[in-house]
C-alpha cells in the first residue's frame, strides 16, 4: 500500500518566518510531524513564493510572499513535491517564481501547476512509489496570476486540458491519476454547484481523487463513482493575526491510500495552526468528534444537489451588495461605504447591468472582454 500525505495552503509568514533552528520548528510541528513521517509522499500547497523580489504584478488583492529560508519547513515535513497552481504564487512576477524554483530545486523538492508558459504550467508529475506509478496534476481558477500561453504563470482550470491531461498520464502508464485543484469561496464551506459539477467532470474524465483547497476553511468531500473528491482541506500555515481562533486556523490532514487495481481510499486528521502558540497541532479527540459532526452536515449538503444550491443562493445574495458595488464607478473607501449605506446613488441601471450580465455570461463576449482588459490594465 501507498500512503500519500496532503495539506492545503502554506504560506509560511509572521511568526513563522522567525522558526530558525531544528528546536524551534520541533516545538512548533513536532505533534504533527509522525502524520508525514509514515508516507510514501507528502503534497503541500504553495501558497505564496519563497522570494526576496520587490516586484509586484498589478492585480488586486493582496502580495504575499514568504523568505526563501522558509523552505526548511517544507525539507522538515520532507515535502517532495509542492503545488504551486493557486492565486498567490506569481504574486511578484517572474522574478518571484524563479526564485522560488531554485529555491525548490535547490532542495530536491519538484512542483507543478506553473512554468514559463501554458506548456510547462499544465504539465503532471509521474512519481514511481513501490512499482507503481501516480501521475499528479494542479489547476487553479484563473486569477491574475494564471498563464493563457506564451507569458509565464500557473495553470489555470479548464475541463477540455484536464482532460487530455488525464489521457496523457494515463498513456504514459500511470496507474492512477490525482488532481489537485485550487478553488473556491473563501470562508464558505461549501464547493459551488459548478465545482461540483467539475470536480466530478475531473472523475468522469479518469482521474483516481481530486483534492482541492482555497477557501481557507475545511469544507466537505464526498465518493462519486468509487473516486474520493475532497473539496477544501483548509489552512495549513498561514499566521494571520486577525484570524485567530477561528475557522481560519483549522485543516484536515489528509492521507490517500493507493493499491494496485483497487479504489483510493482515505483516512483525516484535524487540526489547528497559529492561535496563541505559533505551530500546527492535532485537535484532541473530543474537538475531532466535534468537527466530524460539522463535517458530517456539510457532507450531506453536497450530496443534496437541491440543498447545495439553496445554500449557494443564500452566500450569493449576501455577497450581492459587494458585487454590485464593484461595479460602480467609486474609487475610494469612503465614496465606497457611502454607496454601501445608500447614501450614495446606484449609476449602473437595469440596462447597463443586462449589459454586463450579456458580455459576462457569453462565451464569445467574453473572450474578447478579457483581451481587451488584458491590453488596458
Amino acid at each position: 500500500m501507498i500512503k500519500l500525505g496532503f495539506v492545503g495552503d502554506f504560506c509560511p509568514i509572521g511568526r513563522t518566518e522567525k522558526l530558525n533552528s531544528i528546536q524551534k520548528l520541533n516545538d512548533a510541528y513536532g505533534e504533527i510531524l509522525p502524520l508525514f513521517v509514515a508516507n510514501d509522499l507528502n503534497l503541500i500547497n504553495l501558497e505564496c513564493p519563497l522570494t526576496n523580489s520587490e516586484n509586484r504584478i498589478k492585480k488586486t488583492g493582496p502580495h504575499i510572499k514568504a523568505k526563501p529560508a522558509t523552505i526548511e519547513i517544507l525539507n522538515y515535513f520532507n515535502c517532495k513535491l509542492v503545488t504551486t497552481a493557486n492565486n498567490h504564487f506569481m504574486d511578484f512576477g517572474i522574478k518571484g517564481s524563479n526564485e522560488t524554483y531554485s529555491v525548490l530545486g535547490g532542495n530536491k523538492i519538484n512542483w507543478i501547476g506553473s512554468g514559463s508558459n501554458i506548456e510547462e504550467a499544465a504539465n503532471f508529475s509521474i512519481q514511481s512509489i513501490k512499482d507503481m506509478k501516480i501521475a499528479f496534476f494542479n489547476m487553479t481558477e484563473t486569477e491574475w496570476t494564471t498563464t493563457s500561453g506564451a507569458e509565464a504563470g500557473c495553470n489555470p482550470l479548464d475541463l477540455p486540458r484536464a482532460l487530455l491531461t488525464i489521457k496523457k498520464a494515463k498513456e504514459s502508464g500511470a496507474d492512477k491519476v490525482i488532481a489537485i485543484l485550487h478553488g473556491g469561496h473563501e470562508h464558505y464551506p461549501y464547493p459551488s454547484p459548478r465545482m461540483k459539477s467539475q470536480y466530478r467532470f475531473m472523475i468522469d474524465a479518469g482521474a483516481d481523487a481530486v483534492v482541492s483547497h482555497h477557501a481557507h476553511i475545511i469544507s466537505g468531500y464526498e465518493v462519486y463513482k468509487g473516486c474520493p473528491i475532497f473539496y477544501g482541506l483548509g489552512n495549513f500555515i498561514f499566521d494571520w493575526p486577525d484570524l485567530r481562533n477561528s475557522d481560519w486556523n483549522k485543516g484536515l490532514f489528509l492521507n490517500l491510500f493507493v493499491e494496485p487495481n483497487k479504489p483510493i481510499t482515505f483516512k483525516y486528521t484535524f487540526f489547528h495552526q497559529n492561535n496563541e502558540n505559533v505551530g500546527v497541532f492535532p485537535l484532541n479527540d473530543e474537538e475531532s468528534a466535534n468537527e466530524e459532526i460539522k463535517l458530517t452536515l456539510i457532507n450531506e449538503i453536497i450530496a443534496d444537489d437541491d440543498k447545495l444550491n439553496d445554500y449557494f443562493a443564500e452566500y450569493c445574495k449576501k455577497e450581492a451588495l459587494t458585487m454590485l458595488q464593484r461595479l460602480q464607478p467609486y474609487k475610494s473607501r469612503v465614496m465606497t461605504a457611502l454607496f454601501r449605506k445608500g447614501l450614495l446613488p446606484d449609476l449602473m441601471g437595469k440596462e447597463k447591468r443586462k449589459m454586463i450580465k450579456a458580455i459576462v455570461q457569453c462565451e464569445a463576449h467574453r473572450d474578447v472582454l478579457l483581451n481587451t482588459l488584458k491590453h488596458h490594465i
